[in-house]
């Protein structure tokens, strides 16, 4: 999963070596096990700039070089997209922003990110969306950057402190639009972050499905056109929004909300039968569980999974780490939820699996993947 732009060749590189070739679990040779994700996370909204006509416009437009603002103009571009605003900076808000990295072109980048789309033809667009919490850290201080630890990949915090500044919402949710937009233009799922925005992400999203929803009928109606669906409500057309498929609409066609961390009523308005969009949750247990191992669960939790329908429902380990520690985190999500659903195991992975199988690719399954 990409998130910055130092990540994002690493993803190619693992990729390479590891991709999946096929939509097909049983076809699967035996190294193929990731499936890659191209995306800006808003944690690094504010590294990128988007030119002022696109602004104005709407517009995207992708150039290929990826040219950087530098001095004043860098120093404009923070005062502009970081909050609290600063009318007027003092000599501490000139230190801090000259401190930052040079912004990046964000047409740039999703130029790049086309391209990294056309060469895997099955990856996904992620991880994106909106964070309200997110401050942003101090630049390394020239003595430290030695002991910065040199087998993580640069522009996480790694223990630095934390200014007071944030990425504005306007600046954050013009990078996800254009995100979503080129997911919905090679019909990619879609990795949603969403922090303390819940109200904000959804109407993000609504925006760029409103006019294409689906026709909701009645249940007469529905029994007359031989529609057969669990909800009995929505007229569902034939999907045709696989990972290989340049899609006319200007929506995703699958969207997962990873670690959702709303409420269950928050959820809620993700159940309109209208909404044209495929929509997901995913939980883990490091991020919705306040990394308890012991087996507990807040009230909050058993609810959110009990609103999220069965096959909404995605797990999750949201680590940054491989190995024995995923499988363990893996292995404790599965197991609540199973018990929350009132699923046996063995028939909760199955499910897990099929759900997973739909967002990744498109695609139901007859195992549903557990493999």
């Amino acid at each position: 999963m990409g998130t910055r732009g130092q990540d994002q060749s690493l993803v190619t590189q693992v990729a390479d070596e590891y991709g999946v070739k096929s939509a097909s679990v049983e076809k699967w040779a035996r190294e193929e096990c990731v499936v890659p994700c191209f995306g800006w996370h808003p944690w690094f909204a504010h590294m990128m700039y988007i030119k002022k006509e696109e602004e104005e416009q709407g517009e995207r437009s992708e150039s290929e070089g990826m040219e950087t603002l530098q001095g004043e103009e860098k120093i404009r571009h923070y005062q502009k997209v970081l909050q609290p605003k600063r009318e007027e900076l003092d000599e501490e808000d000139r230190r801090v922003f000259s401190s930052l990295p040079d912004p990046l072109s964000f047409s740039a980048f999703l130029a790049q990110t086309r391209k990294y789309l056309n060469r895997y033809p099955l990856a996904l667009v992620g991880e994106v969306g909106l964070d309200r919490s997110f401050r942003i850290p101090e630049a390394w201080n020239p003595d430290l950057e030695s002991q910065r630890n040199g087998n993580l990949t640069p522009g996480g915090r790694e223990g630095r402190r934390l200014t007071p500044f944030r990425c504005n919402q306007a600046h954050q949710k013009a990078i996800l639009i254009q995100q979503l937009r080129l997911a919905a233009e090679t019909g990619r799922a879609v990795s949603v972050h969403g922090v303390q925005a819940h109200g904000l992400l959804f109407e993000t999203l609504k925006e760029l499905w409103v006019g294409h929803e689906r026709e909701v009928l009645s249940k007469r109606e529905s029994k007359k056109r031989g529609v057969d669906h669990p909800s009995a409500t929505a007229f569902l057309t034939p999907s045709t929004s696989t990972n290989t498929t340049q899609t006319s609409m200007p929506h995703p066609p699958r969207v997962c909300l990873h670690s959702y961390s709303g409420s269950a009523s928050n959820f809620k308005q993700y159940l309109n039968p209208a909404i044209p969009v495929d929509i997901f949750a995913s939980f883990s247990t490091a991020i919705n569980l306040g990394d308890t191992l012991d087996g507990s669960t807040s009230n909050n939790f058993v609810e959110t999974i009990k609103t999220v329908p069965d096959d909404m429902v995605l797990v999750e380990s949201d680590l940054h780490t491989a190995g024995e520690e995923i499988d363990r985190r893996m292995e404790d999500i599965v197991r609540r939820i199973c018990e929350i659903k009132g699923w046996l195991l063995e028939d909760g992975v199955r499910r897990l699996g099929g759900n997973w199988r739909r967002f990744v690719f498109g695609v139901e399954g007859e195992d549903g993947g557990s493999e």
